[in-house]
């Protein structure tokens, strides 16, 4: 290597200059220093506030940011942020009432009373959460925002349950059991969409790294939110009402950080009103929305508390039925089913029943991810074409073999996310063949 240095040597009048940068995305790389090389003097001006800063960011932020993540990483980690500091602070408020409705601090509470009350208070919790998790689990991957509010607003109540306990103390143990309550639909509704999102926000199959910088980020965010709900409830001590106005100017704060954290997010992913808000302008005009446009026009509150939004969108999934179960059908839908599964659906993977403005979708047992997917699109036209009075499933079925590959290509040209519908599981799948009635059957 000596030889190949001195073989080639710089000459006296030239200077070389051989730039330092980091970063894993090539449009996001930061400079962090310089070498001039002039003859055999080599000269290092190192960028030290830009390597001290990024240091320091790369602590709470994934590596390569900001290009690993999605362009809505950032604006929603600062309002979900604002949103957690304003629940820490609150905790200190609503843990301080609780406390004293235990009797901390009072010579005729004792402790296995207070245990007894805190333990109910907890075993409360954990079994709300299980059956939380047993009739909503399937639901929370496939409405992420909603549920994201939803989990939020349940907290808030926890909270004000807690703070309103001392007023009542014939029915504090009842009240704090229902705020255990509240609050650990909280923690599995949180924690399955945080992970749904985290998939989302991931560029480069960094989620674990994602998840990580998250739990730092919330950890500050918990410190700050400690340290200043400490003070406030220094401040507010002995004052109900300051008390009271605090707690309620911080819980509309943070419903709003949340709604707006919610809002930010433009999810590629297919669920149901998705894909109805896609399909419905697909067949009106021919042409794909991205998935900033659609989230824009997507409802994230729930639907008994859609109808207070003014940008009210009329979603034609509300009519469909995906995954029915065939003996939940009567008589007379189950020998319509059968003429459909001997002509419109004889070879297919799905057999759509429309009746009373309402379609129903029976899934066959040997479906796959994308026939799911092909299913509920077919219904949604069908829909659209039972308004119309029309002859629906020959039109439909005519509609889909011009349109939907094309309709799929669009989707993917603008990043959608098409080898899959998030639904919650189908369960309940059939069987069909048509046979001559002389035949005997098994």
């Amino acid at each position: 290597m000596e030889g190949d240095r001195s073989s080639t040597p710089l000459l006296r009048s030239e200077i070389a200059v051989i730039e330092e940068w980091n970063g894993s995305a090539s449009s996001k790389l930061t400079k962090t220093a310089i070498f001039t090389v002039a003859g055999d003097t080599v000269r290092k001006s190192a960028l030290r506030f830009n390597q001290f800063s990024r240091r320091i960011l790369d602590a709470f932020v994934p590596e390569g940011f900001p290009g690993s993540v999605t362009p809505d990483y950032v604006p929603f980690q600062i309002w979900d942020s604002l949103q957690g500091l304003s629940t820490y602070m609150r905790t200190m408020l609503s843990t301080q009432a609780l406390l004293s409705a235990i009797g901390v601090g009072e010579k005729s509470a004792t402790v296995i009373g207070a245990t007894f009350q805190w333990f109910l208070r907890d075993l409360t919790g954990m079994l709300g959460g299980i059956l939380f998790t047993f009739y909503q689990g399937a639901n929370l991957d496939s409405n992420a925002k909603m549920w994201r509010l939803v989990a939020d607003l349940m907290n808030d109540l926890g909270m004000l349950m807690d703070l309103v306990s001392p007023l009542f103390p014939s029915a504090f143990v009842f009240i704090v059991c229902l705020g255990s309550i509240s609050r650990s639909f909280t923690g599995v509704a949180s924690g399955a969409t945080r992970a749904a999102l985290t998939q989302h926000f991931a560029l480069q199959n960094n989620a674990a790294d994602i998840s990580a910088k998250e739990g730092s980020q919330e950890t500050v965010a918990t410190m700050i939110g400690m340290a200043l709900g400490m003070l406030l409830a220094r401040i507010t001590m002995g004052h109900s009402m300051a008390i009271w106005f605090c707690f309620l100017s911080l819980t509309i704060f943070h419903m709003y950080a949340n709604y707006k954290a919610v809002r930010c997010l433009s999810l590629a992913t297919l669920n149901f009103k998705r894909s109805s808000i896609l399909l419905s302008r697909y067949v009106k005009t021919g042409q794909v929305l991205s998935p900033k446009q659609v989230s824009e026009m997507e409802h994230v509150l729930p639907l008994w508390m859609s109808s207070w939004t003014s940008n009210k969108v009329e979603y034609v999934h509300e009519r469909v039925r995906l995954g029915v179960r065939i003996s939940s059908l009567n008589s007379d839908e189950v020998i319509d089913l059968s003429c459909l599964a001997s002509s419109n659906y004889n070879k297919g993977k799905y057999i759509l029943l429309a009746r009373k403005s309402i379609v129903r979708v029976i899934m066959h047992k040997d479906s796959t991810a994308a026939d799911v997917l092909q299913a509920f699109m077919h219904s949604l036209v069908l829909a659209m074409l039972d308004d119309k009075n029309r002859s629906m499933h020959s039109e439909s079925q005519s509609w889909l073999d011009k349109n939907y590959q094309d309709f799929l290509l669009k989707l993917r040209s603008l990043g959608w996310r098409t080898e899959r519908l998030l639904s919650p599981s189908i369960a309940w799948k059939a069987n069909w063949s048509t046979r001559s009635s002389d035949e005997k059957v098994d």
